[in-house]
């Protein structure tokens, strides 16, 4: 997958779990993208580009806790 599928992806994942009820995570998205743990830091860099694409945001914005921090897509 290049960057833009990636991307994408991480938006559809997103929206997948926002109409499930649910949030996505770092550990929701290397689950669906089968990342190891100890590779969190390439889940981390997905989502920073999708939110710098202005396709997902922060569900919580006051949160300053990137460990728990949650996404949901840009137009919930």
């Amino acid at each position: 997958m290049d960057k833009a599928d990636r991307v994408r992806a991480c938006y559809q994942h997103a929206c997948l779990r926002h109409v499930s009820n649910d949030h996505m995570t770092n550990s929701s998205l290397r689950e669906r993208f089968s990342i190891k743990d100890e590779n969190y830091s390439m889940a981390s860099r997905i989502i920073a580009d999708t939110i710098n694409e202005d396709l997902i945001k922060p569900y919580d914005p006051d949160n300053t806790s990137r460990k728990h921090a949650k996404y949901v897509p840009f137009w919930a």
